[in-house]
């Protein structure tokens, strides 16, 4: 199917999603997962009606983003790790850095957002598998990250996000995305902000959607296998 195709089957899935667990479907955005694919796919995308975007390396999307200028109402998000040196160029080139999992990043990102004149939208990876390949916080720590990301004038923490061990069976994935929306519901009281919960992707987005998430990151169901582009 072509990418238009897959787009419409994926809100279909989406919306069938939200029903069951009572929601808006509006609640839901789609995040189309546009790492290590050439910019011919995103601007494909776009073409037909996609307008949220996420990119898992700095420089990969620094080379996309020479040819990506017109499209002035997408969305970038940044949802990979990030380099404590690459901090400045990606509060440059992204709309919002969805995997901050530590005050010193946090401190970079707000130093390069207040030079840029801009507030940057931040989500907290928390990790939640034991699987050492993961990044993220601990859970126990995202308390006192959140309170101190008040005092950052240029960051604002607006939501979590993690990612489970992969498995080919959705259900193994729902005690993860239960526990970080156990952990937004507990933090928001203090937080009202954090709002947003990203969790899930190609294979477990429905059972994401039915547990809370907010924002569901796919891309192998959109843009099939994944092509290596050219990235240093």
């Amino acid at each position: 199917m072509s990418i238009a195709e897959n787009l419409i089957h994926l809100h279909e899935q989406i919306a069938a999603a939200c029903r069951r667990a009572g929601r808006d479907e509006s609640e839901v955005e789609l995040m189309a997962v546009s790492k290590v694919h050439p910019v011919e796919v995103i601007l494909e995308a776009y073409a037909a009606g996609q307008r949220l975007f996420g990119e898992n390396r700095v420089q990969e999307f620094q080379e996309k983003s020479q040819h990506l200028a017109a499209l002035t109402d997408a969305k970038f998000h940044l949802i990979g790790p990030l380099q404590s040196n690459k901090t400045g160029k990606a509060a440059e080139l992204f709309d919002a850095i969805d995997a901050v999992d530590s005050l010193k990043i946090a401190q970079r990102l707000n130093t390069a957002a207040a030079a840029l004149n801009k507030k940057l939208p931040l989500l907290i990876e928390v990790k939640l598998s034991h699987e050492e390949s993961k990044h993220g916080l601990a859970p126990t720590e995202l308390p006192a990250l959140l309170t101190a990301l008040k005092e950052l004038e240029s960051v604002e923490a607006v939501g979590l996000m993690t990612v489970p061990p992969w498995s080919e069976e959705a259900e193994t994935a729902r005690p993860y995305f239960r526990e970080l929306r156990r952990l937004k519901d507990e933090s928001v009281i203090r937080f009202p902000k954090l709002t947003q919960l990203s969790m899930g992707m190609s294979n477990d987005f429905t059972v994401a959607i039915e547990e809370g998430s907010t924002c569901v990151r796919v891309g192998t169901a959109l843009f099939g296998k994944r092509v290596p582009v050219s990235a240093t």
